[in-house]
């Protein structure tokens, strides 16, 4: 009796042991492969731009996808490493080589000696001089891009002067307007707790609403703040929004390729009526698509209600390409 019940256990750790092989072996690609992190050398004007790429290993070819931040923190802004919050590793699991570039002056770029000299049209050359390059490398006319915030207005004027480089665009939370007139007289922002955690939505008492964003989530992406940023970063592009509100910034008249404008009903710096009427302005209205998510503000890849939400959208308009 006891050699059959000690015959049927090694039966069932056999079988739970198949279960598991099996289980391993059938995992999709998607699942198995890891993503390659790796830095490509850049320079322009004889400043070092940190340009990153992300890439699974999975054999198969992809196509490129450039991110591009905002004007207070640089790139990691798209990789909060937590659960399947980050946006840099979302795309790159769904078939795109994606890659991230700070501007001079930002995060692990080159320091500038004038902050003022990084501003919208000089950051718009540096994304052309990536973009070159990492055409160069895959061989291809054009590719991807994702702004978000600032670099709306960058990359929107980019995706104007070089239309040939471009696929397909997607305004982010998009600057189409001056934010109002004020002064600003230093070269340097001084990077606080409160500027990092000035994109999560807050409750009555001014605390970030962690209904909305997941407490952890905040917390990455404030601790990267401080860790890829430090104390100062680059006044240039802040010059460049704190203008009249009549001033349009991103030159949607002129961008020919498809263009996805997405933003938040919520977002404290964008107008849905501003967005429309940039929408209305493009030339190619046919395969563009105009977005507003009601709830949702200027960080709303990172919060909890919207993030699949935001990337689904964003990838089923890059996908239609």
């Amino acid at each position: 009796m006891k050699g059959l019940l000690s015959a049927r256990k090694n039966l069932a750790w056999l079988g739970l042991f198949i279960c598991l092989l099996l289980n391993l072996l059938c995992l999709s690609p998607a699942q198995a492969a890891e993503i390659l992190r790796e830095t490509i050398p850049l320079a322009r004007n004889e400043v070092p731009l940190h340009l990153e790429r992300y890439i699974e290993q999975d054999g198969k070819t992809k196509r490129p996808l450039l991110f591009v931040h905002g004007v207070t923190f640089s790139s990691h802004e798209f990789d909060v490493d937590y659960k399947d919050y980050s946006l840099a590793r979302y795309f790159a699991k769904h078939g795109f080589e994606v890659w991230l570039l700070d501007i001079a002056g930002f995060g692990n770029s080159g320091s500038v000696k004038d902050g003022f000299m990084p501003d919208s049209d000089y950051a718009s050359e540096d994304i052309a001089a990536a973009v070159k390059l990492i055409l160069e490398r895959n061989n291809l006319a054009s590719l991807d891009i994702l702004g978000w915030s600032w670099r709306t207005v960058t990359s929107g004027r980019f995706a104007a002067k070089h239309p040939e480089m471009v696929h397909r665009l997607v305004l982010y939370a998009p600057i189409v307007a001056g934010l109002g007139e004020q002064e600003v007289k230093e070269p340097f922002n001084k990077n606080t707790w409160e500027g990092a955690a000035s994109d999560f939505q807050r409750k009555a008492d001014g605390s970030i609403d962690f209904d909305i964003v997941e407490k952890p989530v905040a917390s990455t992406y404030i601790d990267n703040a401080w860790h890829y940023d430090k104390d100062t970063s680059p006044n240039g592009g802040r010059r460049d929004l704190l203008v009249g509100r009549s001033v349009r910034l991103i030159p949607t008249e002129s961008i020919k390729a498809p263009v996805l404008i997405i933003a938040g009903s919520k977002d404290q710096y964008v107008s849905p009526d501003l967005c429309d009427e940039a929408y209305r302005t493009l030339p190619n209205k046919k395969d563009s698509k105009l977005l507003i998510v009601d709830g949702a503000a200027h960080a709303m890849l990172m919060e909890r209600p919207y993030y699949k939400l935001f990337r689904e959208r964003v990838l089923n308009f890059l996908n239609k390409g």
